[in-house]
């Protein structure tokens, strides 16, 4: 049973039914909607169809609903810039008139206010640099440092620079709103710098009612410097290596990831680990050596999960990338990991109750971990602990509590209506258990769960042998 769970992002290529239901089936475990791209119309008819689906083939698959964001992005061009080095490209904002024989708007005025003389920007994601060289009220003047053809509309990065942007545009709050009408179980916030930006998405999903857990996306220099903070206020961290790469140095990133998923499990926090991964299979039935490594490299590290971008969304192979993801994650969770869970705090009597049910399972062979819970958080607790061997069966009554912890690593969620009789509930667990041969005679269960101790319920685990 693979422990690392696998987030695929829908689009043209993968739109069809048939080919989501072969998805579900190769192992996906979560759905991405990227609102960058997706139009309403599409995600109203897309997310009932995963549900339908994700229902008849009896898995719990969640759905992500990833916002846009704030972002820098050029204007139209009558022709693409061929630009050399030493070249002056001059950038406009406001609807300034250019001086310059090579010159661009960009749709953030305050970009003058916010660079400095000296500053590197970046454009087209990273594949053209230019330094600051001066800049007016209206108008920054650089200078070219690598060439390149420059187009309309080209996504621009401001390394180590504080732009003064809303954690949430128009765009991003009516989308969100859409998520929350059709039920989605996550939203990620793109270009999360600080904790009170993730507090704000936080507000708003509260407000509409949504149970929707936020995911904040690692992006940038200045939510690196703040890591403790965006974890402890996020439910879900995503490290998004594209722009995160284009920020920080090239040789920081593999540094940055690890250290992100070590602090992620230190406080308790599932971690995604995304962009590029099977880049090559867009356009070619398998990966690249590398790829494979770096895959291997994240599974080894014990992220809950690995994200498809590019690949599934407009790539020829949207199933064979997800049966890659899948062969390589099992045979990387048999050689072992990294063992960064036992860095983890241990900070109320609920968290320690957990780990002494690791520690027995861990101790026992042909152990499995049956964890009941009501809103899943016990079930995180023991999911970042990361049991050695042992799966762990999460147990709950609620379909939306069950989907969201598709997403945590070594577990798989069940649903089952709870008894007021706390020990019927584990029967009834057990026997579905064994009907679905997820557990044979002789294996021995570790059970957390609720136990009545007169009028009160109180927090216990148990150790049963499946009979004959």
């Amino acid at each position: 049973m693979r422990k690392t769970k696998i987030i695929c992002t829908l689009g043209p290529a993968s739109e069809n039914s048939e080919i989501i239901r072969q998805m579900i089936e190769a192992g996906t475990d979560v759905f991405r909607l990227n609102m960058s791209h997706a139009k309403h119309e599409w995600v109203r008819d897309i997310v009932p169809r995963v549900r339908a689906l994700a229902e008849q083939l009896g898995r719990n698959v969640a759905l992500l609903l990833d916002t846009q964001g704030p972002s820098i992005r050029t204007g139209i061009l009558q022709r693409d810039l061929s630009l050399a080095v030493g070249d002056v490209l001059e950038i406009t904002v406001r609807g300034a008139k250019c001086t310059e024989p090579n010159s661009i708007t960009v749709n953030y005025d305050d970009l003058t206010d916010d660079v400095s003389v000296g500053d590197v920007v970046l454009l087209d994601n990273g594949l053209m640099q230019v330094r600051v060289l001066e800049k007016g009220g209206d108008r920054i003047r650089t200078v070219v440092l690598t060439p390149g053809a420059l187009g309309s509309r080209r996504h621009i990065n401001l390394p180590g620079v504080h732009v003064n942007l809303p954690a949430l545009t128009e765009k991003d709050l009516a989308d969100v709103a859409l998520g929350v009408e059709l039920g989605v179980d996550f939203v990620a916030l793109s270009f999360a710098r600080k904790k009170e930006d993730i507090e704000e998405l936080r507000q708003v999903l509260q407000k509409s009612g949504s149970v929707a857990q936020v995911v904040a996306k690692i992006e940038s220099q200045s939510a690196v410097r703040e890591i403790d903070d965006m974890i402890r206020a996020a439910d879900v961290i995503l490290i998004a290596r594209g722009d995160l790469g284009i920020e920080c140095p090239m040789e920081e990133l593999p540094i940055i990831q690890r250290r992100i998923v070590k602090r992620c499990l230190r406080f308790g926090k599932p971690v995604i680990v995304a962009t590029q991964m099977l880049e090559s299979m867009v356009n070619h039935p398998v990966p690249t050596r590398a790829e494979i490594t770096d895959v291997a490299n994240a599974v080894f590290e014990q992220a809950d999960a690995i994200m498809l971008t590019g690949e599934t969304t407009s790539g020829r192979y949207p199933v064979e990338c997800v049966n890659v993801l899948n062969r390589v994650a099992l045979r990387i969770e048999r050689s072992g990991g990294a063992g960064f869970g036992k860095e983890a705090l241990l900070e109320d009597p609920r968290e320690k109750t957990v780990a002494a049910a690791i520690n027995l399972a861990n101790s026992l062979a042909r152990a499995k971990i049956i964890v009941f819970t009501h809103h899943g958080t016990m079930a995180r607790y023991v999911s970042n602990l990361r049991p050695e061997r042992a799966p762990i069966f999460a147990v709950a009554s609620n379909e939306n509590v069950c989907r969201q912890l598709a997403i945590c690593w070594g577990t798989f969620p069940i649903r089952i209506d709870f008894s007021e009789d706390p020990n019927a509930t584990i029967e009834a667990a057990e026997k579905y258990l064994r009907d679905a041969n997820l557990i044979v005679p002789n294996d021995n269960l570790v059970i957390i769960s609720d136990v009545r101790a007169g009028q009160a319920l109180v927090d216990c685990v148990q150790l049963r042998q499946v009979a004959k």
